[in-house]
């Protein structure tokens, strides 16, 4: 059983790391508004807090460096210090070290504060910064480091897990016992099923609540990471944050943490001009970057937005062809949504430089590959000049999805509808056969469509994509799915119904085939295959290319 003082420990953590996030937050905020008499007083109120609990618990190097911090914003409230460059750099410095000891609390091995930077507080401090006494120069790294979220957490993430898993069970056998007793015609089975399947949906939603956490958890460490990274890049960036309130699962938001950082690096790096470029462009000088988060039913939206040089098409083709990703054929013909869609390709780069920030061997690809291990989407569009957006589609929990179950040669499928654009009757007389493929006008939008029979089961010998004679009867049901900026169209043989499945993960042989992304058992006892929408839209192109 945890001890008392080991509980204390972790609350104090917990905390710390809080006012941690809000001071880089707050001192930024100040950077450009250094007359805030608010900021200040919250600055000094997070400080004047961190000393009093870390010296309470016995954290004394962290209660010592947050005094000589409160005591400096203190001078500067009281405009006995001037927030001069000078100044805010030591105030910055300070602050990280304060994260990195509130990190390192139990590593034995960290050793002691940074010298240089102690000597430079105690500078600011004593108020002797406009003497002759110099500040000396630190070594700065923060930018380089990977954000990571705290695990500590008042209850442990495995814990969770663990109930997450067992309620997915649970739910399994609820919508068995549920068929079970309509079969049956029992009514007193009929009641007791109703209410197990109430709790049962009671208890789910109370466990995934459990795991959700604030996106501001991880939002609010991006002001201080988009500063430093302007500033090493000679450019000025004014960061939005919008939707910190919004909730989503704590280890989607781990798994996306990188993956939101090489994006919001990318675009100030590639992104958005010097400013120099942007005044002879007749644009403000300061480039803007937004960061927003929202709820679209049961997913949460994320959308990075900048007001940059946006992305040159052409320039993406040629860079393509150069890196023989397609042909300089297959080139001209791409409507602008798959041009965009190779920007996720392994190694594919458009960059002139290396910087500091990018240019590692590490693309959007590994973007990609993160949101797609998490049965999210990602989507693209930029307009040259103007800007660019990068819209994440994140589901909110991992376990539970809510999916579409149909029927292809007499088995059962389902696709999750976060893959899922629209589902539409088809005669089969709108289907047209061009170059081994059929197509279909969706909405005046080009989709290209597939028998879903065909691609799975047909011998790779026999396989004809293109061929409307392989379809059975004259009204087709087609699902829309969309992966990486292309859509495609699915034909199945019979359509059931909307449902939340708890995916399980298949069986060595079977976990070798990549069109499964697992498979879920379903009320009436049949094995439903989970097909992913990835693996389904990347076999389609190479069978197509093939």
């Amino acid at each position: 059983m945890k001890s008392r003082e080991q509980e204390y420990k972790e609350i104090f953590i917990a905390e710390a790391l809080e006012y941690f996030d809000a001071l880089n937050r707050h001192i930024s905020t100040l950077e450009k508004e250094p007359e805030s008499d608010e900021t200040l007083a919250e600055i000094f109120r997070l400080l004047h807090n961190l000393k009093a609990n870390s010296k309470a618990i016995g954290y004394l190097q962290i209660s010592d460096v947050s005094h000589k911090l409160e005591t400096a914003f203190s001078l500067i409230r009281n405009k006995e210090l001037t927030f001069s460059e000078e100044v805010v750099k030591v105030l910055f410095d300070g602050i990280d070290l304060l994260g990195e000891l509130i990190h390192n609390v139990d590593n034995p091995k960290y050793g002691e504060p940074d010298p240089v930077l102690l000597r430079n507080l105690d500078i600011i401090v004593e108020n002797l910064s406009d003497s002759t006494i110099e500040l000396t120069k630190v070594q700065k790294y923060n930018t380089s480091k990977n954000l990571a979220l705290s695990e500590l957490i008042y209850i442990q993430i495995r814990k969770l897990d663990h109930m997450m898993n067992l309620v997915g069970e649970l739910m399994i056998d609820r919508d068995r016992v549920l068929s079970i007793s309509r079969e049956l015609n029992h009514d007193e089975l009929k009641s007791v099923s109703s209410h197990l399947y109430r709790i049962t949906e009671e208890l789910q939603y109370s466990v995934m609540d459990a795991r959700l956490v604030s996106i501001g958890t991880l939002f609010n460490k991006f002001p201080r990471i988009v500063r430093d990274v302007a500033t090493a890049e000679g450019k000025q960036v004014n960061l939005e944050l919008h939707g910190h309130d919004i909730q989503i699962d704590r280890n989607i938001l781990q798994i996306m943490a990188d993956s939101l950082l090489h994006l919001v690096r990318n675009a100030i790096t590639h992104g958005l001009e010097r400013p120099e470029e942007r005044e002879a462009k007749g644009k403000k000088v300061t480039g803007q970057l937004k960061l927003a988060a929202q709820s679209d039913r049961e997913n949460v939206l994320i959308r990075l937005q900048d007001d940059g040089r946006g992305i040159d098409l052409r320039q993406v083709k040629r860079s393509a062809v150069e890196k023989q990703l397609i042909t300089a054929d297959a080139a001209k013909g791409m409507a602008d949504n798959e041009v965009l869609s190779l920007l996720f390709e392994p190694g594919f780069s458009t960059a002139k430089e290396i910087t500091e920030f990018s240019g590692r061997g590490v693309g959007l690809d590994v973007v990609k590959n993160a949101i797609d291990s998490i049965g999210g989407r990602i989507n693209v569009n930029s307009e040259k000049g103007k800007g660019t957006t990068f819209t994440l589609q994140l589901p909110s929990s991992i376990a539970v999805k809510g999916a579409l179950l149909f029927e292809v040669a007499g088995i059962y499928f389902a696709i999750p509808l976060i893959h899922t654009d629209q589902v539409v009757a088809m005669d089969k007389d709108d289907l047209h056969e061009v170059g081994g493929v059929l197509i279909a006008d969706m909405k005046g939008e080009t989709v290209t469509v597939v028998y879903l029979n065909e691609l799975l089961n047909a011998p790779e010998q026999e396989m004809n994509l293109g061929d409307k004679s392989r379809l059975n009867g004259q009204v087709q049901n087609i699902i829309i799915v969309s992966y990486n900026n292309r859509k495609l169209g699915l034909i199945v043989d019979k359509l059931y119904r909307q449902q939340d499945i708890v995916v399980k993960p298949l069986s060595k042989p079977l976990d070798q085939i990549d069109i499964y992304g697992g498979v879920t058992l379903l009320g009436t006892g049949k094995v439903c295959m989970v097909l992913d929408v990835p693996a389904i839209t990347r076999y389609f192109i190479h069978r197509k290319q093939g």
